[in-house]
């Protein structure tokens, strides 16, 4: 069966932006300030994949409108999640913050540096990474979770255990991350049941078997097709959309080949109609793209890939680096308005 994604291109900004909208010639991505004037529609046909590029001349709707507040916070601004890694073996910073006191003062660094979220995870996710119990993973990071929301900060749990999931909520996290997009069959319970908002992550096989020769017929597309069956499956669920994210899950079961298409695609994500969160900060791929650095030296390609990002639309994006982050994005969004 033919199918068929649309990706926004042609990309402006500031006054030459709003006098294109205002002239019928440039829509509004998600009604935020980044606009587009062309249309890449491309199909997949089996194993043949072709594109055209035209005007913009029938926009979705998802495409365009506005997102409502995710987990209490305005979707109309990129918004910053600091990664808190309570484990001894992630790949940038594991046994930095493998204690609850070296944690928690690291997420208060975070929160001083401007992350809007702190995103709490007790198991690496790194390709190769064994799988953690889910009561060690959540001897760690329920604390650190209780301690960070009490002080006022708004927290992600990155869980694929349902256990962990319930836990944490309990604690006070507001949202969860979830790497398997609900594998744990009591994910979706431990979702429904609560107030909890949901980032949907795709990831091909898991993080112990992930690299080992990922495939696809097109990534982009294949993606989306997963993605929008998890959103189905939360909406049937009760779960709104409102309280709902995806994420492509850039490195996570991908080649650096499968990496560069979707990110290239990534405004066709907003298809889907919810927020939209991205990651690449840190990952191996900028190295290899570079000269081969070790994940504390790539935060020039990080910061590289956060604007690309930014400017095709990402609503939430997952980062080490937050203070050099957020001012990266502060300087694009000042100088694109014109």
């Amino acid at each position: 069966m033919d199918r068929t994604y649309f990706t926004p291109r042609g990309f402006v900004h500031g006054n030459v932006a709003q006098a294109l909208v205002l002239r019928g010639e440039a829509w509004a991505l998600c009604g935020g300030p980044n606009t587009f004037t062309r249309m890449e529609e491309t199909r997949v046909s089996g194993a043949e994949i072709s594109s055209v590029i035209g005007s913009a001349t029938a926009v979705a709707p998802e495409l365009t409108s506005n997102r409502p507040d995710f987990a209490g916070m305005a979707a109309n601004k990129p918004l910053i999640m600091g990664v808190l890694n309570v484990t001894p073996d992630s790949f940038s910073d594991g046994g930095k913050y493998a204690s609850t006191e070296a944690a928690i003062s690291h997420g208060e660094a975070l929160l001083q540096a401007g992350a809007d979220i702190i995103d709490v995870g007790g198991e690496s996710t790194r390709p190769g990474a064994a799988p953690v119990d889910p009561t060690e993973e959540a001897r760690r990071v329920v604390p650190v979770v209780k301690a960070l929301a009490q002080r006022g900060a708004k927290i992600s749990i990155d869980t694929r255990h349902a256990k962990v999931m319930a836990e944490a909520i309990a604690a006070g996290a507001v949202i969860v991350n979830d790497v398997s997009a609900l594998a744990d069959p009591e994910a979706l319970g431990v979702i429904a049941a609560s107030t909890a908002s949901l980032i949907i992550m795709h990831m091909q096989g898991q993080p112990s078997t992930m690299q080992r020769e990922p495939t696809y017929v097109w990534a982009p597309g294949d993606v989306y097709d997963f993605l929008k069956t998890r959103i189905a499956l939360c909406t049937a669920k009760g779960i709104s959309m409102d309280r709902l994210s995806v994420d492509p899950g850039i490195g996570f079961g991908k080649t650096d080949v499968h990496n560069a298409a979707i990110i290239d695609h990534l405004a066709m994500f907003h298809g889907l109609g919810c927020v939209l969160t991205f990651g690449a900060s840190r990952k191996s791929f900028i190295s290899r793209m570079s000269q081969g650095e070790g994940p504390e030296a790539r935060l020039a390609g990080s910061l590289v890939v956060a604007v690309m990002a930014a400017e095709r639309g990402a609503h939430i994006q997952r980062v080490h680096d937050v203070a050099e982050t957020r001012q990266a994005l502060a300087v694009w969004q000042r100088l694109s308005q014109g």
